[in-house]
């Protein structure tokens, strides 16, 4: 005996202990799953077909394996136009093995896997669930995140030097300094020919490792801005 079925949009020839590759479906390697859309079933010349299926006709099979298609790629071009589009697309198989063909409204010898859609229902009742136990959890949470970001922004904020009293210098005449350069040592707090002039190595590691200037700039800077400190 044989049927016709029709699943993933495709239709199939089967007969029992048929391997066959169909479109994925939601199941567990071993589990058993009814296909109830027969399009017609014979044996031999006597044929009977569906309109499209064929009432109380049921085939089930037994999935052995989940797993994937070839990469199919799909590119298209368009001449003198610079447009080029590639896509790539795996499909995802089952592999299952017919076991019955049942007609006349026949129930299967083996169990069938639970329906997808009571699967996606129970899975659904969980995520709830386990949405509801974040929620309860979250408030406390939230509340240490804008702590920590607080100190952080906190910590972020606070120049590496303390600028002295008085009016600031110009920096952008020491070779090498321009606006943004000045502007982002005035906001660490060097705002003088002297500060810059009085770096130790150590506050050249520090500013070297803060702000994006290299410690071979910084120390140029220092031995122009000693010379204009003098004056």
């Amino acid at each position: 005996m044989f049927a016709v079925i029709k699943t993933g949009g495709k239709q199939y020839r089967v007969a029992a202990n048929d391997l066959l590759k169909i479109e994925k479906l939601e199941a567990k390697v071993g589990d058993i799953v009814e296909i109830g859309n027969v399009l017609a079933h014979g044996e031999g010349e006597n044929v009977t077909f569906g309109a499209p299926f064929v009432d109380g006709a049921m085939v089930t099979a037994e999935v052995v394996e989940q797993g994937k298609n070839r990469t199919v790629i799909a590119f298209k071009k368009r001449r003198r136009q610079n447009s080029r589009r590639k896509i790539g697309h795996r499909q995802l198989l089952t592999t299952v093995r017919i076991a019955e063909i049942l007609l006349g409204g026949a129930k299967p010898s083996k169990k069938a896997a639970a329906k997808p859609e009571a699967k996606a229902e129970a899975k659904a009742e969980v995520a709830a669930e386990a949405k509801a136990d974040v929620a309860v959890k979250e408030p406390k949470a939230k509340k240490e995140t804008k702590a920590e970001a607080a100190s952080g922004e906190e910590a972020k904020a606070a120049p590496l030097f303390k600028a002295p009293k008085g009016e600031p210098d110009d920096l952008t005449v020491i070779k090498g300094i321009g606006p943004v350069a000045a502007k982002d040592l005035a906001e660490q707090g060097i705002i003088t020919f002297a500060q810059l002039a009085k770096l130790t190595d150590k506050d050249v590691a520090k500013i070297d490792e803060h702000m994006p200037f290299s410690a071979d700039q910084i120390k140029d800077w220092r031995e122009q801005a000693k010379e204009l400190a003098k004056k």
